[in-house]
């Protein structure tokens, strides 16, 4: 029988966070896949934790993974830890849990800290509905596009940045989004804890006046539903009513149901569409 793959949460800075059951599967296991090894030895020596460890990361993910997944098939437990918070989450773990469960190897996640979820819970923005981008592509067409898409997201969106990126991307978010609600979070469990609620534009000034220290978790508000339905308004508004029911007759729509559709795009009633068109219609025949 195959051994199984432990998904091991660890402290995002407070060492109190690590929770029992981790520590207990950290020193039971036969391998420890870390992301650093020489930066998880002293969380490991903290806790009286002996187990061999191997490195796995972003550079060695998919090779290291194939001899991973090897050691699993032989029967080996092994446990997978970040430098810090939980497996997978912008992390090369997602790539072995895969490759684990094509090979009908078993993955448990042992829960704990997360960045991600620690600054949502911080942020007094909405936390019903949220997405997670991790860190921007530094690939610029991916990037551009990335921000386009951010730019009509109505959930709450949760980035990472690092501290000698921060501005740029600061400016950049300000620039796609304009200048909506920001939450900025660093240091998260520490001392020195963070917590800063602004706006992009406020941001921005701020951090091209003081240096940016530590690692950041970026909670940014959505768009309001509200100003994506005026948006959509305007689109709609700049077309004539006649041109509003081709486009969706064009495409297969039954002209009762293109007019239904296209009163709710404008905002108006079906009958002030009837009337629109009847008097098109009229002008024409008296042509």
């Amino acid at each position: 029988m195959p051994g199984t793959l432990f998904l091991c949460a660890t402290p995002i800075g407070n060492l109190q966070d690590m929770t029992p059951r981790v520590v207990e599967t950290l020193r039971a296991v036969d391998v420890i896949a870390a992301e650093d090894t020489r930066n998880s030895i002293k969380l490991l020596n903290h806790f009286d934790i002996h187990t061999p460890m191997t490195s796995y990361h972003e550079y060695n993910k998919v090779e290291k993974a194939e001899h991973l997944v090897g050691q699993l098939l032989s029967g080996q437990n092994i446990a997978l830890i970040t430098d810090a918070g939980t497996p997978a989450i912008s992390d090369p773990g997602e790539v072995l849990v895969r490759m684990c469960q094509e090979n009908d190897i078993p993955v448990t996640s042992l829960p704990g800290p997360a960045a991600c979820i620690t600054a949502l819970t911080l942020s007094g923005l909405s936390t019903r509905r949220f997405c997670f981008e991790g860190f921007l592509s530094g690939e610029k067409k991916e990037r551009k596009e990335i921000l386009e898409e951010l730019e009509a997201e109505s959930r709450t969106i949760i980035l990472y940045e690092a501290p000698h990126h921060l501005v740029r991307t600061l400016g950049e978010l300000a620039e796609a989004l304009g200048d909506r609600r920001i939450t900025l979070c660093r240091e998260l469990t520490k001392k020195f804890e963070t917590v800063m609620p602004t706006t992009l534009k406020r941001a921005l000034e701020y951090y091209e006046n003081e240096e940016p220290r530590g690692e950041y978790v970026l909670v940014i508000e959505g768009k309001s539903r509200q100003e994506k339905r005026r948006e959509e308004i305007a689109a709609w508004e700049g077309m004539s009513i006649e041109d509003h029911m081709v486009h969706y007759e064009s495409r297969g729509m039954e002209r009762k149901e293109a007019m239904k559709q296209v009163a709710k795009d404008r905002g108006i009633s079906r009958r002030e569409v009837y009337a629109r068109l009847n008097k098109v219609q009229l002008t024409e025949n008296g042509n």
